[in-house]
């Protein structure tokens, strides 16, 4: 025979403190298991146990697993990582890679299927490439103004102007677009090479990037003085003081030089004249070395 348990019995003490609490509204539970020291033992208890039957105490939080820490990542994939940012277009850089890989494809075809030196090219091997010639461009052959902007006179002139162009187009094209960015480049090319052939009246033969490279410099001028990249005022100065020590340095190691000057400061007016328009209807953010054109030997 079974004894029963006392607690449970319809007269029990337990069972009516049950039956009373039951009873009462939620706030006044709430109250007395908040308060539970003010009053004795068994009332703070029986108020806990009316709210977890009706299922309004928090349940314990569970510990969350540690997830294991990022593998750290190694040189040869940093490595890899630039690599593809340099030479592969993606949605957040298209420009600046095809036009670095333009440039590499223009010197590799000159190289291993002209015959160019790698070091040392003719003037006339850099005609036969669409070199900027004043006895040819300005007669009949105008395509030159923009060939000549992807032909090198050698494989130290490609690698510095590749390397300026990798660093400006990181710094400008997240803000200004793809197209935008085109746009800029190419027309420099074309303003720095005019600007060549006006100032050599002696006739000149010049090849590189670097007229159209000047030409966003001028961009990022126009950028940081137009305030669209978001930098604080020590950082804006110092940037634009950068910018200005590397165009004015390159331009006086062009005086004594094989450097067209003139197409590096008609690169750098046509950017400027372009860029400015760009800023007023706005760019997409708000947020270093430079190559030199040598003239073909």
């Amino acid at each position: 025979m079974e004894t029963p348990d006392p607690a449970a019995a319809p007269g029990s003490t337990t069972a009516l403190a049950a039956r009373l609490f039951a009873e009462k509204p939620e706030a006044e539970l709430l109250y007395l298991a908040q308060n539970a020291a003010r009053y004795p033992p068994a009332v703070g208890a029986a108020a806990v146990a009316e709210l977890a039957r009706r299922g309004l105490l928090p349940e314990a939080a569970r510990p969350q697993p540690l997830l294991p820490p990022a593998p750290a990542e190694t040189w040869p994939q940093l490595l890899g990582q630039l690599l593809r940012g340099l030479f592969i277009p993606s949605r957040r850089f298209l420009a600046t890679p095809l036009l670095i890989d333009a440039c590499l494809l223009v010197f590799g075809l000159m190289v291993l299927v002209g015959g160019v030196s790698a070091t040392d090219p003719t003037g006339h091997q850099l005609v036969l490439w669409g070199s900027n010639v004043s006895g040819l461009t300005l007669h009949g052959q105008p395509w030159r103004l923009l060939t000549h902007v992807f032909v090198h006179a050698g494989l130290s002139h490609l690698l510095l102007n590749l390397f300026s162009l990798w660093l400006l187009g990181l710094l400008v094209e997240d803000r200004t677009g793809p197209l935008r960015l085109l746009l800029v480049y190419l027309a420099s090319g074309i303003g720095g090479g005019l600007a060549s052939l006006w100032w050599h009246t002696d006739g000149i033969n010049s090849v590189g990037a670097s007229g159209a490279i000047f030409g966003l410099y001028g961009l990022l001028l126009v950028l940081l003085i137009s305030k669209k990249l978001v930098l604080d005022k020590s950082d804006r100065r110092a940037m634009l003081g950068l910018v200005l020590y590397l165009v004015l340095s390159n331009l006086l190691s062009g005086l004594s030089g094989n450097v067209d000057n003139a197409a590096h400061l008609g690169g750098l007016a046509t950017g400027l004249f372009i860029a400015g328009p760009l800023a007023l209807l706005g760019l997409r953010g708000h947020a270093h070395l430079v190559g030199h054109d040598e003239p073909g030997r």
